[in-house]
């Protein structure tokens, strides 16, 4: 595996863990259970999005027979990074939308 990708997987998975250990740190009450709950849920199905885009797009290509498609899917680090900037960027939104 490349340095590059190692590092920037290490990277990725410690901002990951902090920004989800963060949200939860703090006492909470139902204002911020409230936003949590929100960027969670629209985190999730941004998840469900784009798995099924994968899964029709496999499908499509199978049906089509092109031969260059080689059955790899979504990369599991582009995946986790969307995932974890979309949770970010909507629990900031909520944040500032309903004050916390």
């Amino acid at each position: 595996m490349d340095w590059v990708k190692l590092v920037y997987s290490v990277i990725l998975l410690v901002c990951g863990i902090l920004i989800f250990v963060a949200s939860f740190s703090k006492k909470s009450d139902e204002r911020r259970k409230f936003i949590n709950t929100k960027a969670q849920s629209y985190a999730f199905i941004v998840v469900v999005g784009m798995l099924i885009l994968e899964v029709v797009e496999s499908i499509y290509l199978t049906i089509q027979g092109n031969t260059s498609y080689d059955g790899m899917g979504i990369s599991p680090i582009v995946f986790l990074t969307v995932i974890s900037i979309i949770y970010l960027i909507t629990l900031l939104i909520y944040r500032k939308k309903f004050g916390d």
